[in-house]
């Protein structure tokens, strides 16, 4: 249910920029998915669908990009990235990790109509 908190929030950004850009209608949406977020695709869409009706974001199509996960070791500072489950360092086995990248949620862009 969180997508949906989600959803409206981007909604409101763009609906937001698009007025402030004198739109008549917002045609796409591209949205940065972190690999280690939560959100879901297929939610974010559900609720775009129900809530954008009756907006400058009828209709606009929404483009998902994942990026991946980067974590860095705490003890070897060795940087990686992240191919299947969370793991230890694969330098060093240690399990002092940080995430640098990832899980990260953003609107990177809107495109719009004119009159």
């Amino acid at each position: 249910m969180h997508e949906l908190s989600v959803t409206e929030s981007v909604l409101e950004i763009a609906c937001k920029h698009a007025q402030e850009a004198q739109a008549v209608r917002v045609t796409d949406i591209h949205l940065v998915i972190g690999r280690l977020s939560s959100i879901v695709d297929d939610s974010i869409q559900f609720y775009w669908n129900l809530i954008s009706k009756d907006t400058l974001c009828e209709d606009a199509r929404l483009h998902f990009t994942r990026t991946p996960a980067k974590l860095v070791c705490l003890d070897c500072q060795h940087q990686y990235q992240l191919v299947d489950e969370l793991t230890p360092c694969p330098n060093c086995s240690s399990a002092r990790i940080r995430v640098l990248s990832g899980d990260e949620f953003h609107l990177e862009s809107i495109e719009i109509e004119r009159e």
